[in-house]
């Protein structure tokens, strides 16, 4: 089953605000939460969609990301790809849901100490436009965090292990309960007793890895890919980190991207465009032949279509436009001088700029 569009799910435009988008999302949240209806499978599925959209719109660079691939920019890494649990979503968005479920609605969203999420690891990777075009498995190593071995943790002393801070506050309605994260423990309930040398104070130390990745066709300079649980562990045995892929493309020896098409430019003499010819031409894997027409015009764009890059998020390639530049020598001998004399004043020599097509007319055609 398709995942629905992110702004539709949140019922707000693609122009919403932040504000808007936080707005709606706890209205959702509200609405679906699971302490409003236990036991309702249905209502969780929409909490969690809910929860999954407002993840990536609330991130400006998430959205960018998701305005301009779609799902499929976002790596198949959203909550309902990389399987977020309530927990999850409670530790993210908690700030959300306020005082509403601190102490009704069956004793709140989140019950016990929290797991905390670690950090995001960010990594550039260069692409060449093979890799792009075809998609690619590559081995990078890295230097993350990991949870030490040796560690011993103990129950926090400011929430005594429950991971949050609890208060009451008598009001004209009655007494109020509300909860927060424990600052000292970050909610985990427990923090670091004794560690080993060479281990942070959250029981983390640093080593190298290697990580296999694989990169879907059609990716551009400057996209990133989250990969859900691959960066830095968390602290007391949390959610692991996420690791983001910055793609680097290397420019092409030959050939120039535009959008999803790749451009050529075929240098021709006078003499092959007079006459017309047959040319071989790089493209990303092998070769294609193509025909030269006798008279073809300096300016003139071919288009050898499907041979280009893959949407990432459709099925459709890009084309390859070669763009055909007469080449003028720049020495001549005396006996070439004497030819091109006895030529220069034919008919058929004589510029007729009419006879050919404009700018406009090969932007049209390059269009159609």
């Amino acid at each position: 089953m398709s995942k629905r569009d992110y702004y539709e799910v949140l019922g707000v435009s693609k122009s919403a605000s932040e504000g808007e988008i936080k707005k709606a999302y706890r209205k959702l949240a509200i609405k679906y939460h699971p302490d409003k209806n236990q036991g309702d499978k249905d209502a969780e599925a929409k909490f969690k969609e809910a929860a999954e959209a407002y993840e990536v719109l609330s991130n400006s660079q998430k959205k960018q990301q998701y305005d301009q691939f779609g799902h499929a920019g976002m790596g198949g890494q959203g909550f309902g790809g990389g399987g977020m649990n309530m927990d999850d979503i409670f530790d993210h968005f908690g700030d959300i849901f306020g005082g509403a479920f601190g102490g009704g609605f069956g004793g709140g969203g989140r019950r016990g100490p929290a797991q905390r999420k670690g950090s995001n690891l960010r990594v550039k990777l260069k692409l060449t436009l093979e890799d792009i075009v075809n998609g690619v498995k590559k081995k990078i190593k890295v230097n993350k965090l990991f949870a030490a071995e040796g560690v011993e943790f103990t129950n926090c002393g400011t929430c005594n292990g429950s991971g949050q801070i609890t208060r009451v506050a008598n009001t004209i309605l009655g007494a109020m309960q509300t909860s927060s994260t424990c600052p000292n423990c970050k909610g985990n309930g427990q923090v670091v007793g004794k560690r080993p040398p060479g281990v942070d104070q959250n029981g983390l130390e640093k080593k190298e890895a290697v990580l296999e990745i694989e990169i879907p066709a059609g990716v551009e300079h400057g996209m990133q890919l989250n990969m859900r649980g691959k960066g830095n562990d968390a602290p007391g045995n949390g959610i692991p980190g996420d690791l983001i892929i910055v793609i680097e493309e290397l420019e092409h020896e030959n050939l120039t991207r535009h959008g999803n098409d790749l451009y050529y430019d075929l240098h021709l003499n006078f003499i092959d465009a007079a006459l017309g010819t047959e040319v071989e031409i790089p493209l990303v894997d092998g070769k294609a032949k193509i025909k030269i027409n006798p008279g073809t015009q300096s300016g003139k764009n071919l288009r050898l279509r499907n041979k280009g890059i893959p949407e990432i998020n459709g099925y459709r390639k890009g084309d390859v436009i070669v763009n055909i530049q007469l080449w003028t020598p720049e020495k001549l001998t005396k006996e070439e001088k004497v030819i091109l004399q006895k030529l220069k004043n034919n008919e058929n020599f004589i510029p007729k700029p009419g006879s050919s097509k404009g700018f406009f007319d090969r932007m049209k055609e390059h269009f159609n």
